[in-house]
């Protein structure tokens, strides 16, 4: 078959599988294949990724149904590693790396020395960004892809619309990353605007600081307290980092509400960033809790396997480092928590092994992060899993508000196990669980009680744990 029909089959078939393929796969994986050829009723891709072969498996059945309807009959689908265009995608992408950075620099340097932008690189440094932490640098899965398109909105309009914006999930999962790309965003391409960045930890030493100093007898009292509030409120952009630190801070809570209400009440952006929604703000007044949630809640994710071994290969790419395919897949699958995790294990494994010149194995990063095969990376939700199969309920039910006896017990018994047998703490497991923290704390230790005098709790606990743990 001629290149140009096999090229437009594909594309038929790429329009099909864009709308029914989670982004993340569909651009790292789907996207970069090439078609070869369509012969004896195979139809046969090239990747230059070998990693692609055994993601691409797991949407086998999508891909050769959207090959049947485009062609009108059964057809078989082959994916095939090749070298060459491996060499040539790497090629480019370093090509693009290069001409990136050199554009990036250009219009940065121009912005600068230009008298119109002279304050951007007094803001960059006022805001203490990181600029590893863009857009560009994101990886979008289905775990984050709402609170991404959000961000970006708020980097092109700041104060529009989604005002204030709150990005809230577990630690390490990329809040800080989005909102301090919303911060290089608008620099960037806004740099009439004044962006503040600050962690909450910072905001809180800040505003002590500035009261113990104005209480300094050779001064005015007020100077400095008008100087601190000064510095958040003359801006355009506030965006505050680990919001939750304030909670039941009074003194601290009464200056953000009025931080919040001169910027909000003229007009400008507000992003906040949590481990948790306002609603599970226990200590914090009503009146600042209605303000957090008064734009635009974006909650972040767990990334799935697929999304964390997207962001493991191009942290491999960018940094020009061979990773083997089945190497990907052991740390991403080890490393199910947060991104940050997954980082860590990459940064202590690419150094480990360039220091000593060893090649990157699956064995050799087994010793290195130390992990022994008779391991278990035991997580929340294989518990829940298990513990509904169990007691027969659904694990949806588990994490509901069903009040049934059987659904509550289920959920109990799910509760004690998942804190016994993860690292995980309490919030952690609230979030899983859809519920507030203090109420997980009561669910451990009533089946931690209860098992002093209930024999056959324990050997259930015992059999479902052994599950747990083949």
């Amino acid at each position: 078959m001629e290149d140009v029909l096999i090229k437009k089959i594909w594309d038929d078939v790429l329009n099909i599988l864009k709308d029914n393929i989670v982004a993340t796969t569909y651009e790292t994986w789907i996207l970069p294949l090439v078609p070869h050829s369509f012969e004896d009723n195979c139809f046969c891709v090239l990747s230059g990724q070998n990693l692609a072969i055994q993601i691409i498996q797991k949407h086998q059945k999508q891909i050769n149904k959207a090959l049947s309807q485009v062609c009108g009959k059964e057809v078989n689908f082959k994916v095939i590693y090749d070298e060459n265009l491996h060499k040539q995608i790497e090629k480019e992408k370093q090509k693009a790396r290069k001409e990136e950075q050199k554009e990036f620099i250009k219009n940065l340097e121009t912005r600068i020395t230009s008298s119109k932008y002279d304050g951007l690189k007094q803001m960059y440094s006022s805001c203490n960004l990181n600029l590893k932490y863009k857009f560009e640098n994101f990886v979008v899965g289905a775990n984050n892809k709402f609170a991404y398109a959000v961000a970006v909105a708020v980097a092109k309009d700041p104060g529009v619309q989604y005002n204030p914006l709150f990005i809230y999930g577990g630690s390490g999962l990329g809040k800080t990353h989005l909102l301090q790309a919303i911060g290089h965003d608008i620099l960037f391409n806004k740099p009439k605007l004044k962006v503040k960045y600050v962690k909450a930890e910072e905001f809180i030493n800040d505003l002590v600081n500035s009261l113990a100093k104005g209480m300094d007898k050779t001064g005015d009292k007020n100077k400095k307290m008008n100087e601190f509030r000064s510095k958040y409120r003359n801006v355009d952009v506030l965006l505050v980092d680990d919001i939750q630190l304030i909670e039941g801070k009074a003194r601290t809570e009464e200056e953000m509400f009025n931080t919040f209400e001169s910027l909000h009440n003229s007009g400008k952006q507000i992003v906040f960033t949590s481990d948790r929604s306002p609603d599970k703000f226990e200590n914090t007044p009503d009146r600042l809790k209605t303000r957090f949630q008064m734009g635009l809640l974006a909650d972040i994710q767990v990334p799935d396997i697929e999304t964390r071994m997207a962001i493991l290969t191009k942290l491999a790419n960018d940094n020009n480092i061979n990773m083997p395919s089945d190497v990907v897949e052991f740390l991403s699958s080890v490393y199910n928590k947060n991104i940050r995790e997954l980082e860590g294990a990459f940064n202590t494994v690419s150094a480990y092994t360039s220091i000593n010149e060893i090649p990157i194995t699956v064995d050799t990063v087994k010793k290195i992060i130390g992990y022994s095969d008779r391991h278990k990376n035991t997580t929340v939700d294989g518990i829940i899993d298990i513990v509904a199969g169990y007691y027969n309920v659904s694990v949806e039910d588990i994490k509901s508000t069903n009040r049934a006896a059987k659904t509550a017990y289920a959920r109990q018994i799910a509760i004690y196990l998942a804190k016994e047998m993860t690292n995980e703490s309490f919030p952690f497991i609230g979030n899983c669980f859809n519920r507030k923290h203090t109420t997980i704390m009561y669910s451990h230790q009533k089946v931690k009680s209860d098992l002093l005098t209930d024999k056959n709790l324990a050997a259930d606990l015992k059999f479902i744990a052994d599950k747990i743990n083949e």
